[in-house]
């Protein structure tokens, strides 16, 4: 178990001013995880800012979004997300996502390996 105050942000990702854009909160931090298990991760993204397009070889991830909207490229498809949605990339496809809100996208990541 991780209580909220004892998560930690592995990652932030910064835009092309040097602005963080990303927040990531490491969700399965915990001794003896399953092997398979990449990142399950809280992710926070500023309004206007984006997860660039890329493709995933080996592994597969997996969106829930928490709040906010976004424009979530399925693979060269663009649909919009909100509270609820979720998205699957299989292994060899890609995605993308930007925040088209005011407020912060907030979804759930996470990546298990092949």
């Amino acid at each position: 178990m991780i209580k909220s105050k004892e998560q930690i942000s592995i990652c932030t990702e910064n835009n092309n001013r040097g602005d963080i854009k990303l927040y990531l909160s490491d969700l399965a931090d915990f001794e003896n995880r399953n092997s398979k298990l990449r990142t399950f991760a809280h992710a926070v993204l500023k309004s206007g800012e984006e997860v660039e397009f890329h493709i995933h070889q080996g592994e597969s991830e997996s969106y829930y979004v928490l709040s906010g909207k976004g424009l979530y490229n399925d693979n060269g498809e663009m649909v919009e997300v909100t509270k609820g949605t979720v998205t699957f990339t299989p292994s060899g496809s890609g995605h993308g996502i930007k925040n088209i809100g005011n407020e912060d996208l907030e979804f759930i990541a996470l990546i298990v390996l092949d």
